[in-house]
């Protein structure tokens, strides 16, 4: 297993609701979790694979940003 983190926009309950349905759809994700109080709203992703860009065009479809941190 890998833990990701992304910045994104999702920024709120709404916004994570919209996300919700399309990260999990992903078969390659265990667990994910947004941090709204962090101010770069960080995007926790536990993959099951190597599969990081699924995860940036997935979050892209539901109509938000995100960039993978180092």
């Amino acid at each position: 297993m890998k833990t990701v983190k992304y910045k994104t926009n999702i920024n709120c309950g709404g916004c994570i609701n919209s996300v919700t349905p399309f990260l999990n759809e992903l078969d390659n994700i265990d667990l994910w979790k947004v941090d709204i109080e962090n101010p770069d709203k960080i995007l926790h992703v536990e993959l099951e694979d190597e599969n990081e860009q699924i995860v940036i065009e997935t979050v892209k479809k539901a109509g938000f940003k995100i960039e993978k941190i180092a």
